[in-house]
């Protein structure tokens, strides 16, 4: 029985030591390492020895029992935690680590919404109780209160007799368990099977108390998830598959980390995916390798299965969240909200490589070229993924890089519907593009759909302006922002039977999508949180104050004994360092969760405007006037004059 189980925590709370221990119980190691001593199984990378955090997801397979087991773990820093993210789809159960000492933190509230939005049952670990000053009752209460209530304390192996107290908690939460109990008793072999039930269900979180440093409570937890962990993987189907992770090796070689939902997959085998930038065409590409992992090592094997873990060797084309026989994965919850300028010394292009090569690799850091500036720009989390990209640029390839304080990642919008038209026509060449421009509700993004029938444009021109659409993010005309929120529909154009080429259309498609910006009402969007903050009472009208001051809003705060809990959301522009704020306010003792809530009218439009100067006319990449023929000559027409002269009535 395959089973993937990954691993989650918030910083410090001892998920990497638990890994090392579970490691150690099922012989994959034979000396548990410490992060102190840089020297753990799972932190491969010299960057993470150096820095003590998990920075890069990695795995480890074992054998327990009858089980075999993909352990996954996973970043437990903030700005790592797209990594994390993508890591979830692949999961058949998770482990939240929570530290005894700290309790609940922000990011454990993170992963939790994340797990439970995806359906993944979820095990608890509450760690380092072997340390002074845990108070149990307390850390229960706020995984109630924070997390879900529907756990049950574990204080020894499932697969021991439960005491009474704890079978009938979990009896309370079945109503068939509960009529047994009552009629006959507690049954160990009945409240397992309907613990698995339970727990599929996303009815029961089983709780477990341990220290992995001392290896107190670890091997117990081992045998419970044994006992409680169920799956059902279909070997006799057809292929379905996600990567959900790139990586390339120390020779250079491309691996695409996959997890196999159904079906078998062989050596040599050729597999069928779409381009994700042109989802008309259809790559076929072979299977060289497929490795099984175990930290950094692997062994090559002639086939993979229903629900094991593999790095494919031979995809040249893959990305992440691509889909093999399912659906291709177009949107994760976590979302960086910054953006920096790469500082270099050495040659456009070869940086222009270099982070398309870690863009690969993450595809949130949305590398974008400014070709007039000649400027390199990312989008990150926060300032530890910049300074772990330096690190990694230098040993990776052995440039030294810096990076600018990032900024706010805006994005531009419209208000109103307008058609916005395009013609190129120089010598030999011709195309015409119309395009309607329609606002859509925030956090829709781009969409297409094609309203044009026309003889005089064949369906291969048109499927070619959907293409241009979406080959890359197109920019706003206030401070050259991506656009979002738009549905963008092809609504007329022409070709010429000798003259068009199929880059013309590119030129008309966004000249058409340029000239309809100008006519439209433009609105610049940033990005929002959503928060949570628990302070004690006392600080709760110094918290409200900031949050307004800050141009937030909040729901009516709830109340819990001295406790209270304020929600809302805020601008990322102001609310990005109230974290530091909140600890200093409350010495330490507030906890704050942030998450990315999605994009809003930006509160100060005209500031950000002027501070950024966007000259939208020496935008080389992108043009609103159209180019038109005459006598053997190409010439321009302005946007505000070219819609008189446009071809298609």
């Amino acid at each position: 029985m395959n089973k993937v189980i990954g691993i989650f925590a918030h910083v410090d709370a001892g998920k990497t030591t638990l890994a090392e221990t579970i490691l150690y119980h099922t012989d994959i190691i034979k000396n548990r390492g410490k992060i102190e001593n840089k020297n753990t199984y799972l932190d491969t990378h010299k960057i993470e020895k150096e820095r003590g955090i998990t920075i890069f997801s990695e795995q480890a397979y074992f054998e327990y029992n009858n089980s075999k087991y993909f352990l996954i773990d996973t970043p437990g820093h903030i700005d790592f935690s797209q990594e994390m993210e993508r890591n979830i789809e692949i999961l058949d159960y998770a482990i939240i680590v929570v530290n005894g000492i700290e309790g609940v933190q922000g990011h454990t509230e993170t992963v939790w919404r994340l797990l439970y939005k995806y359906n993944i049952p979820t095990f608890f670990f509450i760690n380092k109780v072997d340390r002074d000053g845990v108070d149990l009752k307390n850390i229960l209460n706020e995984i109630k209160e924070n997390l879900t209530n529907d756990i049950v304390l574990i204080k020894d192996s499932v697969n021991k007799e439960l005491d009474i107290e704890t079978a009938e908690k979990i009896a309370d939460l079945d109503y068939e368990l509960l009529d047994y109990y009552l009629e006959n008793g507690y049954n160990k072999n009945l409240w397992i099977k309907h613990m698995q039930i339970l727990m599929k269900d996303m009815l029961l979180f089983p709780v477990f108390l341990g220290s992995a440093l001392l290896d107190k409570g670890v091997l117990e937890f081992l045998e419970s998830i044994d006992v409680l962990t169920k799956t059902k993987y279909l070997e006799n189907a057809d292929l379905k598959a996600r990567v959900f992770k790139i990586r390339y090796d120390e020779k250079g070689n491309r691996v695409s980390f996959i997890k196999i939902f159904s079906g078998k997959l062989k050596l040599k085998q050729e597999i069928k995916f779409f381009d994700k930038n042109n989802l008309d065409k259809e790559n076929i590409e072979k299977i060289d390798e497929i490795r099984k992992y175990n930290g950094k090592n692997y062994i090559n094997i002639e086939e993979a299965k229903a629900g094991e873990v593999v790095g494919i060797v031979g995809i040249s084309n893959s990305f992440i969240g691509m889909g093999i026989g399912i659906e291709d994965k177009k949107e994760y919850s976590i979302k960086p909200t910054l953006k920096s300028k790469v500082i270099f010394n050495n040659e456009s292009y070869e940086i222009i490589k270099i982070f398309k090569t870690l863009a690969e690799e993450d595809h949130t850091l949305e590398v974008n070229w400014n070709e007039n500036l000649k400027e390199l720009n990312i989008s990150v989390m926060g300032i530890i993924q910049l300074e772990v990209l330096k690190d990694i640029v230098k040993e990776r390839f052995n440039i030294d890089i810096e990076f600018e304080k990032p900024g706010i990642l805006y994005k531009e919008t419209i208000n109103n519907s307008v058609v916005g038209k395009g013609h190129f026509e120089p010598l030999r060449h011709y195309a015409e593009v119309h395009l309607r421009l329609e606002p859509l509700p925030r956090g829709s993004g781009i969409q297409f759909e094609n309203l044009c029938i026309s003889e005089d444009f064949p369906s291969g021109y048109q499927n070619l302006v959907k293409t241009h659409i979406f080959e890359k993010e197109h920019r706003g005309i206030l401070t050259g922002s991506p656009i979002t929120d738009i549905k963008i529909s092809l609504i007329k154009g022409r070709s010429h039977e000798k003259h068009t080429e199929g880059g013309d259309f590119r030129e008309a498609t966004y000249r058409a999508l340029r000239q309809g910006l100008e006519k439209a009402e433009n609105v610049l969007l940033e990005p929002f949180y959503e928060f949570k903050i628990k302070v004690d009472i006392d600080y709760m009208g110094k918290v409200l104050s900031d949050i307004q001051k800050l141009n937030g809003s909040f729901d009516p705060p709830e109340t819990l004994d001295n406790k209270v809990i304020i929600t809302g959301r805020a601008p990322v522009s102001t609310f990005m360092d109230y974290s530091k704020e909140l600890m200093n306010i409350t010495g330490g003792k507030g906890i704050i969760n942030l998450r990315f809530y999605g994009y809003d009218k930006c509160i100060n439009q005209e500031e950000v405007i002027k501070k950024i100067a966007y000259n939208k006319e020496k935008d080389s990449e992108y043009t609103s006037s159209s180019v038109f023929c005459a006598k053997g000559k190409g010439y321009i027409v302005p946007w505000y004059e070219a819609d008189e002269k446009m071809h298609c009535k």
